[in-house]
């Protein structure tokens, strides 16, 4: 049985190399509902779910996005996007400035590393505006990456953009990309209250 970090590795280069095709590659929707109709995933434009990868369990989702399509010309990257509880996006009151400091903080890095270590992580930058922190980090065993931390109808939301080793997300890229899912989840969850 792999290990979850394992299983993520195997899940990440399947979906880089799109060895697994995730989705409709013809037509891909840009919205999937999660959370029983709760929310929505937004899809940018040439991403598709994995949803052998994905779970949603009525209360919590994790969804990983990856290419629609080997040949596409979109960047080869994961995306993973995961909802809260319910009312947990309560962690948003606090300001930018108060979330950038706790995950920089040694508790802070220990919530972001992939195995619970705060020394395997180094946060390059965080910047917080309005309801939304976005972080700049590294983690020993993925390398470098963006992560966004927000809140959708009363749920924190988290989303990730990750290269691979074998195939490296641009510093760039990563921000490029992780800005066009965050307006895509803005977008198909506009209605929230």
């Amino acid at each position: 049985m792999l290990k979850p970090f394992s299983r993520l590795a195997a899940l990440l280069l399947c979906i880089i190399t799109s060895a697994c095709v995730p989705g409709d590659a013809l037509s891909p929707p840009k919205a999937v509902p999660v959370l029983g109709g709760a929310a929505q995933i937004g899809l940018p434009r040439g991403y598709c779910i994995d949803k052998g990868a994905s779970r949603d369990t009525g209360k919590t989702a994790v969804v990983f996005l990856g290419r629609c399509a080997s040949n596409a010309k979109t960047q080869p990257a994961l995306i993973s996007i995961a909802f809260g509880d319910a009312g947990s996006a309560g962690v948003m009151t606090a300001s930018g400035a108060t979330l950038a400091a706790f995950f920089q903080s040694s508790d802070g890095r220990r919530t972001l590393s992939r195995n619970g270590r705060a020394k395997d992580v180094r946060v390059i930058s965080a910047v917080g505006r309005e309801n939304l922190l976005l972080l700049h980090l590294y983690d020993a065993p993925v390398g470098e990456y963006w992560r966004a931390v927000t809140a959708v109808r009363g749920r924190l939301l988290t989303i990730s953009t990750i290269g691979s080793r074998q195939l490296p997300l641009a510093p760039a890229e990563g921000r490029k990309l992780l800005d066009a899912t965050v307006a895509s989840m803005q977008a198909a969850n506009r209605s929230a209250k």
